[in-house]
């Protein structure tokens, strides 16, 4: 009875600050961009959901004066980046991201200078740092493309995520050095606890991001971005899905297919919450208002890194644009 009472009196905090999001949004001429691995609550309250490259295109295309990113803080620093004369706002900089600080700029540079004479293809999900030493970003929904789009025998460097990187390889067939980080949402998932759902739910498929391991891509039904394994759930003629990927993505699967059923892929340790990102789960509507009404915290970047940049993040913008099928 406490806990109910509990959850009517959270549910009724969170309309007041609704109500008062909505104003404030008016009012200051803002918007908020929302993340498919955000509480489905706060994607419904977002002006824009999207995966890392529609969010990109979104920040840099808009008539806002204020972007509030319900994210984590690379996302918020790409914003930036696009569109610098804009206010760019994080609910919470705690917001961070376990990928992006598996790649520390001191140690990348020593990399590069490591391996000398490769193209510098960086995943979105790094540090404003990591993308000005860049020489093209890419994301999970183009990140084979892109590579592929670089002349035949051009030498590469791939970073952070090893697993992406080993996929992209893989995919593609280059020649690529691959940086040795990880994400520890796609990491944990456990495939005997997958191929068991699997088996108690016949002609359940299994849509798995390339981020995860390559055990559990090797069982995947379809490999895709957020935004590809949404569309795959649409498009496809199953009833049932084991979605290894951020759980949060599975509210948008759920509006868009409420006939069909979705299952989170468990971690291997079930105790632990992995399945989760706590970082994107670090905002909050209440955060969201407060940040709002406040005006902070602030996303600020140097103006040079600002500009060395966004020189690689067009660049995958530009070419984008002309790859059929990305998002």
């Amino acid at each position: 009875m406490f806990k109910l009472t509990k959850e009517i009196m959270s549910e009724k905090e969170n309309s007041k600050y609704i109500s008062g999001i909505k104003l404030l949004k008016e009012k200051k001429n803002a918007i908020i961009l929302a993340h498919y691995y955000q509480d489905g609550k706060i994607q419904d309250i977002a002006d824009f959901v999207g995966d890392s490259l529609a969010l990109s295109r979104k920040a840099e295309s808009n008539s806002a004066d204020i972007i509030l990113f319900a994210g984590v803080k690379f996302m918020a620093e790409t914003a930036k980046i696009l569109a610098p004369q804009k206010k760019i706002l994080l609910p919470d900089m705690d917001a961070g991201c376990s990928l992006a600080d598996s790649c520390k700029a001191e140690d990348f540079r020593k990399f590069i200078e490591d391996n000398p004479g490769r193209t510098v293809v960086s995943y979105v999900n790094t540090t404003a740092e990591i993308k000005a030493m860049s020489d093209i970003i890419c994301t999970s929904s183009n990140a084979v493309k892109i590579v592929n789009s670089l002349p035949e025998g051009e030498k590469i460097i791939f970073a952070p995520d090893r697993n992406l990187g080993n996929y992209v390889l893989n995919e593609t067939g280059r020649d690529i050095v691959v940086w040795d980080g990880a994400c520890h949402v796609h990491e944990e998932f456990s495939l005997e606890a997958i191929l068991k759902i699997k088996s108690e739910n016949p002609g359940s498929k299994i849509l798995v991001h390339p981020e995860c391991e390559l055990p559990v891509r090797l069982v995947a039904d379809h490999i895709g971005s957020t935004s590809a394994l949404l569309e795959f759930t649409v498009k496809d003629n199953g009833n049932c899905y084991i979605i290894a990927t951020e759980p949060g993505i599975i509210h948008q699967m759920k509006k868009m297919n409420p006939h069909k059923r979705f299952i989170a892929a468990p971690p291997k340790d079930s105790t632990c919450g992995c399945s989760e990102c706590n970082f994107m789960k670090l905002i909050t509507i209440e955060k969201i208002y407060r940040c709002m009404r406040d005006e902070e915290p602030e996303i600020v970047i140097d103006g040079k890194l600002i500009n060395d940049a966004r020189k690689p993040i067009k660049r995958m913008l530009e070419l984008s644009k002309n790859i059929n099928g990305n998002k």
